[in-house]
């Protein structure tokens, strides 16, 4: 099997022992899963499915960040308690991973639960002279990693207005770097808060990934993925206080998956510009919303349109009309499609021929998750 590798920007073996661990940032659960969400997930979902058709085993950990901002201040505006918030959103989003037939993963931990976790790396990282305290809070310094910044390979300047964009206080008069970034500070007075050493407060964005991470499946995984978003700065802040934590590699491979976009412009909770699975699976079969997903490759950005699903609708229709028969060589070429960079596109549309020519498809469309009753 070859992917992508975002960190060495180019196409790899990926090859795996036995056991595979993988490592996906999941859900903020402040709303419902939006088709970019499930498209990140089921992108996963399909890899998965190839690793374990290949022999292998998998752990993939999956957590839920129910301690930060936007679910906070959702809970502030809907005036309930943001762990119940967290808990409606969870279960929602777990029902719409059921009815697109994901496969569920190993463990699929919350913020909330990893506090004792996350205290305990924190002073690692200081231990090892990577982190100071500073105004209340403890910061990450950036200047003693001096591979900062080599997963996206982006320049100090394009790091900045990233961070600035997604929620990094690079202004924040208490740091040494604009791009130093937060491991604990302080809570707000309606937020949680949890005693340290350093002052009563809460842990910062990045922190909670790579303390789950070590507690679920070690120091160092084998895949760590997420959506493309997250290269910079979440991606290249966990690996940086990972590995000053713990002196070793954190992931051998990155792999990220791309944007969906609609009317122009990323799907996203901010802009409103979403379509929501759960509603979706009301009007269509799951299984024609989970075609509609990877007739994409995971690399490339695409675009909403009204005709996803009709279109998928037909192609589900003619794949279980083909569904009664197995051809091996078919199944053998799909396998290869997704042992190339995980080419979904490619697998599709060897399954549409064959059904087109009356072929059995059976088996290749259960290897993709597709449902065929």
């Amino acid at each position: 099997m070859r992917l992508y590798d975002t960190s060495r920007h180019d196409v790899v073996e990926f090859a795996p022992g036995p056991e595979v661990l993988m490592y996906t940032c999941g859900i903020t659960p402040y709303d419902a899963t939006h088709l970019g969400h499930a498209f990140t997930f089921i992108s996963y979902d399909v890899l998965m499915r190839r690793l374990i058709d290949k022999g292998h085993t998998v752990k993939c950990v999956r957590n839920v960040t129910d301690v930060d901002d936007p679910l906070f201040a959702k809970a502030r505006e809907l005036g309930v308690h943001y762990l119940d918030l967290a808990a409606g959103e969870e279960a929602r989003f777990d029902a719409d991973m059921k009815a697109l037939n994901a496969l569920e993963v190993y463990s699929t931990p919350r913020a909330s639960s990893a506090i004792s976790d996350i205290r305990g790396f924190i002073g690692m990282v200081i231990d090892r002279g990577f982190a100071y305290e500073s105004g209340g809070s403890v910061y990450f310094d950036v200047s003693k990693f001096p591979n900062f910044g080599s997963i996206s390979h982006y320049d100090a300047e394009t790091m900045i207005a990233l961070a600035k964009e997604r929620g990094g206080n690079v202004e924040d008069p208490n740091k040494r770097n604009p791009l130093d970034f937060v491991l604990w500070h302080p809570s707000l007075p309606d937020e949680p808060a949890w005693e340290t050493l350093w002052g009563p407060g809460r842990p910062g964005w990045h922190i909670e990934c790579s303390a789950l991470a070590l507690r679920e499946l070690g120091t160092t995984i084998d895949l760590h993925g997420g959506g493309s978003d997250l290269i910079f700065p979440h991606h290249e802040c966990e690996r940086a206080q990972s590995e000053a934590a713990t002196g070793v590699p954190f992931a051998r491979h990155w792999m990220h998956v791309a944007m969906v976009y609609m009317d122009g412009h990323k799907m996203s909770k901010s802009r409103g510009n979403l379509v929501f699975v759960d509603k979706l699976r009301t009007q269509h079969d799951p299984n024609s919303i989970r075609l509609g997903l990877i007739e994409h490759h995971y690399r490339a950005e695409w675009e909403w349109d009204d005709g996803l699903m009709a279109r998928n609708e037909r192609r589900l229709a003619a794949w279980r009309d083909a569904a009664s028969a197995s051809d091996g060589s078919l199944l053998a070429e799909v396998r290869a499609a997704l042992d190339d960079d995980l080419d979904t596109p490619r697998a599709v549309a060897l399954i549409d021929d064959a059904a087109s020519r009356g072929v059995g498809v059976k088996e290749s469309a259960t290897l993709l998750g597709v449902q065929m009753t």
